[in-house]
């Protein structure tokens, strides 16, 4: 994390904790219905493109099967992901939203400080249970044994690759690695350098989303023991595959592939796209900008490689819906959190917005196991993990980024490095 994002995460802790000091000393008035007989609750978020129409589509759904209940949808900026300032600023007024689109990687640190509401009984009640979703997505969206969001979308990572590239070079493209040494051949065979100057690279392990929890797991590692609550960063196998991360980028010189990345494009100039790289790690969304972009190009996905060549997993996010602490009208909005959260309501989301459902039976259903390429993704979802539910979720994924940039440019050697991301991450829990 540089010193800029330092700044950003320290002013974004200190306003956490001042709204909600502001939001223990606001009003807790109930209030359920509108003058008129018809209730109205506003539901935030970020939805646009495809998913702001699936979005509509949810809601137009929910609405004819509710009509004493309308939502009034509003669209806010770069809601989740960290930048939820205008959500926590409106807790504090003691004027939130009735339901808010969350990012579940949120949820726990959220819950911990009491900004949700919990839903624990009302899931129960109306028979919403773990065993309808992805294990994953519900363990992500509960704290402490409570549930504090709906899942509702997940995704996938996997390595996409140039199937004309392999022909080229020699390599079968219908049998892909499975291994990190098959991997590391295959990458060889695939790059083409002229001095410094990368013509073609074969792969990037930390390229795209190849962030660090894939490779963590990939070799075996863990990040965090549920039941000690015990940061496990430098766990024997995460260190092991920052050695190797660390020695790939030694290999074809860090500074050389800084850049490819440096200059690297998004949409049409994407690399991957371009041809400029062979491989690379990413998830199911990318799918849509191929689709758009380069139509034609001859790809194929394959799980990230292990040691062993077995054992293949990914990891996901997704999204959830929430009440957020303060909302007025609660019953209404789980009335809609419920309808958006259910079969129903995810399939009409998916089958506009393209995001995989967080319901299994809502994937297959819409078909997404007879395409070629999703196929590969709804095949290892049962397997996959979610990064650790803890309060400092955040903090622990700058620290393990910044644990590999420092590694990949010799600051330090991978064990140092993770050592002090559990230093950092377990004192930060620990406050």
């Amino acid at each position: 994390m540089g010193f800029k994002h330092r700044v950003l995460y320290k002013l974004s802790s200190l306003m956490f904790v001042f709204v909600l000091v502001l939001a223990g000393c606001s009003s807790d008035e109930k209030v359920e219905g509108d003058k008129d007989g018809k209730t109205t609750i506003t539901f935030w978020h970020s939805t646009t493109s495809e998913t702001a129409k699936g979005t509509a589509n949810v809601i137009k759904a929910f609405e004819k099967q509710n009509p004493d209940i309308k939502v009034k949808s509003v669209y806010i900026a770069n809601q989740g992901e960290g930048s939820n300032e205008k959500l926590l600023t409106s807790i504090a007024g003691g004027n939130p939203p009735d339901a808010a689109y969350f990012d579940r990687f949120e949820v726990a640190s959220w819950a911990a400080k009491g900004s949700l509401e919990d839903l624990s009984e009302l899931a129960a009640a109306d028979g919403i249970k773990k065993e309808n979703y992805y294990p994953y997505t519900w363990d992500e969206a509960s704290y402490e044994g409570k549930l504090y969001g709906i899942p509702t979308t997940t995704d996938a990572r996997l390595v996409f690759y140039n199937k004309d590239h392999f022909k080229e070079v020699g390599l079968d493209p219908e049998n892909p690695p499975k291994t990190i040494k098959e991997l590391e051949d295959a990458a060889a065979k695939l790059t083409i350098k002229d001095g410094k100057r990368f013509k073609r690279i074969g792969f990037i392990p930390w390229y795209a989303q190849g962030w660090f929890y894939g490779w963590g797991w990939t070799y075996g590692g863990d990040f965090y023991d549920k039941e000690t609550k015990t940061v496990t960063a430098n766990d024997p196998k995460n260190v092991e595959a920052l050695e190797w991360i660390t020695d790939f980028a030694k290999k074809y010189d860090v500074e050389d592939i800084s850049g490819v990345t440096d200059s690297q494009g998004s949409g049409a100039m994407d690399p991957f796209l371009t041809g400029q790289i062979s491989m690379k790690v990413s998830g199911n969304f990318n799918v849509a900008s191929i689709d758009m972009y380069k139509p034609d190009l001859n790809y194929g996905v394959f799980p990230i490689p292990t040691p062993t060549g077995t054992d293949h997993t990914t990891w996901s996010g997704g999204w959830s819906v929430v009440i957020p602490k303060g909302a007025k009208k609660k019953e209404a909005a789980w009335k809609f959190l419920k309808f958006f959260g259910e079969e129903e309501g995810q399939k009409l989301f998916s089958e506009s917005s393209r995001d995989f459902s967080a319901i299994e039976s809502v994937n297959i259903d819409l078909g997404y196991a007879d395409d070629p390429i999703f196929k590969e993704f709804i095949d290892i979802l049962p397997n996959s993990k979610s990064r650790p539910v803890m309060t400092e979720g955040s903090l622990y994924w700058n620290e393990l980024q910044t644990a590999v940039e420092n590694s990949t440019r010799g600051k330090g050697t991978p064990k140092e490095n993770l050592d002090k991301v559990n230093k950092t991450v377990t004192d930060a829990l620990a406050k």
